[in-house]
Order: structure tokens, then C-alpha cells, then sequence
């Protein structure tokens, strides 16, 4: 696969991929994580590479979210049937339910129905 193939996939998904920042940024709202703490990143700055589907055979485009320090924050997912997953970490105690840690925010759908959801885990301690 070309530079330019993998620049038709990131403009062909552009306008998913912007709605699906949207939706994990909608959820972050609806459990009251303020956004200067967790801001959802743009779609255009993950780092995006094709990668061969073992089970398909077809490419998929992956696009990567890094943080400052250049660890992996977070992934965009788009497969050539049209499905897609993304997750964004969040890493916060949850600012309602003080039993509850916010480990990260989730979407996933096929094109442009959109589902998404906090994944939360047991505060331990």
C-alpha cells in the first residue's frame, strides 16, 4: 500500500472519524469529566498506518492518539467492511461514584451508526 492509498483512507473516514472524537467526548460529559481534564484528542492528530486484516485479508486503517510524553493514548480502528472501534483513556476516578475508576471511553459501530460507552473498573482499596 502507497503514501497515497493511506491518505485516500484517512480522507475517506474523515467526517466518521471526526463524529466518533465526538461521541467519546459526549460521554466523558455525561459521567461530569470536566473536558481540561480529559480532552478527547482530534482525529487528525493519531498517527495512521494501514495494516493487513489476518482475518479478512483486506487493510484496515489504524490511527494511533499519543500522549505529550508519546505513549499511546488511545486508537482508531476503521476495517474495509466498514466496521470501526475506537478507545481514548481516561485514567480518572470517577467524579460521581467514588467506588468506580474511569479507565477509558469506547465506540464502536459499522458505517455511521455510532455506539459508545465509559469502561469503568472496581476502585480498588
Amino acid at each position: 500500500m502507497t503514501e497515497l492509498n493511506l491518505q485516500a483512507r484517512i480522507e475517506a473516514v474523515s467526517l466518521l472519524a471526526e463524529a466518533i472524537r465526538r461521541s467519546l467526548a459526549q460521554e466523558l460529559v455525561k459521567l461530569g469529566i470536566p473536558q481540561h481534564k480529559v480532552a478527547v484528542a482530534a482525529h487528525t492528530d493519531a498517527e495512521y498506518r494501514l495494516e493487513r486484516d489476518p482475518a479478512s485479508g483486506q487493510h484496515s486503517l489504524v490511527g494511533v492518539w499519543r500522549n505529550a510524553e508519546g505513549y499511546k493514548c488511545g486508537e482508531l480502528l476503521f476495517h474495509a467492511d466498514g466496521s470501526f472501534f475506537a478507545e481514548y483513556d481516561v485514567i480518572q476516578a470517577h467524579p460521581n461514584k467514588p467506588h468506580w475508576f474511569v479507565e477509558a471511553v469506547t465506540a464502536w459501530g459499522r458505517d455511521s451508526v455510532i455506539k459508545s460507552e465509559a469502561r469503568l473498573l472496581p476502585a480498588v482499596g
